[in-house]
């Protein structure tokens, strides 16, 4: 440790050295980055002991609350068994049969670690079962960081659709080819796309709630009916979605039900584990089976897919969101909050929309609603990340400009001193412009 920094700056510069100060997307600036040592319900511990509201939920997984007891005892007791087996086990089947009994769309679960696996296999899954390799996506919408999947989502000009534009380095040119993009909300675009590309198009994959943006009424429903009527497959990514929405998700939620969905975060607690559930006819294509019978096969795999410690930690998860008044505990203290928000910023003058579903929601600095990535490139982004790092440097953790995740410990104690925080944010911010 270099002898006159605390902890915290010691760390961060160490971080910085090697890691180059992140994980992943969270870009914190130096003088306020912290590192953190340990998680308590609603709450994060740094390495000097500073304590952190926290809304980043390790960007959504943690909806429960951190180090909740019932999940802890769940993975000592198997880890106390083995930590994987590459192998088909007790944890992982009664995992998938849960997940068959809540989601509507689950007649058989394939497993993975990440999100971005999910989506990933869901595709080829898609192109196996179709023949067809295109698949079309809604400008805007995140799912996970393959080269195809990361098109036109966190892109910071208008797409001229439907030609995607890549969001990373190092994506080869081609990878583009069998993308479209269509609008978020827009049944006309999207239909014409789809009748113009069915004989191509393995899929169209959507966030059910995409980010922040709530789908129009009707537009889930009318996305159902246009995938059916041209014969192409729907995925309902519900990494973000799934378990938080509802038990059953955002099909749940929204009563639709797609061919494939993807789960992740907040099935497993925190503990690596993501998902794939589908149909049975379309999920078959990644029968192992089919090699034997000399059939195309999907191929769907990982070392630690499946692995009994995150499907124990599932399993307890699921027992925990399954009680009775969760969901309404959650959508209260989410509406408390943003109520709250939306008050304190009509008493300033500030023209925000507090969108979102449920337990997660974004500011954005906007006098028009948000409904697609088009109006949200028109809003005030650059407030928005002001916000969120003022609100860091108060004793907030959230990702700036981002969503706000929020958990079942967040409780009306906590509401009370996070928008106390968030006024005091916004003062902030107001005073700087």
């Amino acid at each position: 440790m270099v002898v006159g920094l605390s902890r915290r700056e010691d760390y961060v510069q160490r971080a910085n050295a090697a890691l180059g100060g992140t994980l992943g997307a969270l870009w914190i600036p130096e003088e306020i980055n912290t590192v953190i040592e340990r998680g308590e319900g609603p709450y994060l511990y740094d390495v000097d002991g500073r304590r952190y509201l926290d809304y980043l939920l390790g960007s959504g997984p943690v909806l429960l609350g951190h180090a909740r007891p019932e999940i802890t005892q769940a993975v000592q007791e198997q880890v106390a068994k083995g930590l994987t087996y590459f192998a088909v086990n007790e944890p992982v089947v009664r995992l998938a049969e849960r997940m068959i009994e809540i989601i509507p769309c689950a007649e058989r679960i394939r497993f993975t670690s990440t999100g971005t696996e999910a989506t990933f296999f869901a595709i080829r899954i898609a192109r196996a079962y179709s023949g067809k390799m295109k698949i079309l996506k809604f400008e805007g919408g995140f799912h996970g960081v393959h080269d195809q999947s990361l098109m036109s989502a966190w892109s910071t000009v208008p797409t001229h659709y439907p030609n995607p534009i890549p969001d990373s380095a190092g994506i080869p040119p081609q990878a583009a080819d069998d993308v479209l993009v269509s609008r978020w909300n827009d049944v006309e675009m999207t239909e014409r796309l789809v009748a113009e590309h069915a004989h191509e198009l393995a899929c169209v994959i959507c966030e059910p709630l995409q980010r922040a943006l709530m789908s129009a009424p009707g537009f889930l429903k009318e996305l159902r009916a246009i995938t059916e009527r041209h014969g192409v497959l729907l995925i309902f990514d519900e990494i973000v979605t799934g378990f938080r929405l509802a038990l059953g998700g955002a099909q749940e939620k929204y009563d639709v039900t797609p061919d494939l969905a993807t789960f992740g975060k907040a099935l497993s607690a925190g503990y690596p584990m993501a998902a794939i559930a589908g149909k049975l006819h379309v999920m078959e294509a990644a029968d192992l089976a089919r090699r034997d019978r000399g059939e195309p096969l999907a191929v769907v795999a990982g070392t630690m897919s499946g692995n009994p410690v995150g499907a124990a930690a599932a399993l307890a998860s699921l027992d925990l969101l399954s009680q009775p008044g969760v969901y309404e505990r959650l959508y209260y203290g989410a509406e408390r909050i943003k109520d709250g928000i939306r008050e304190l910023a009509s008493e300033r003058g500030v023209d925000v929309q507090v969108i979102g579903e449920g337990p997660l929601f974004q500011v954005l600095f906007s006098s028009e609603p948000v409904t697609d990535h088009p109006s949200y490139l028109r809003s005030d982004r650059v407030k928005a990340r002001k916000l969120g790092l003022e609100c860091i440097r108060r004793g907030l953790l959230t990702t700036p400009g981002e969503k706000f995740y929020m958990s079942l410990m967040h409780d009306d104690q906590v509401i009370e001193d996070s928008i106390e925080i968030i006024a005091d944010a916004f003062d902030a911010v107001l005073n700087d412009a």
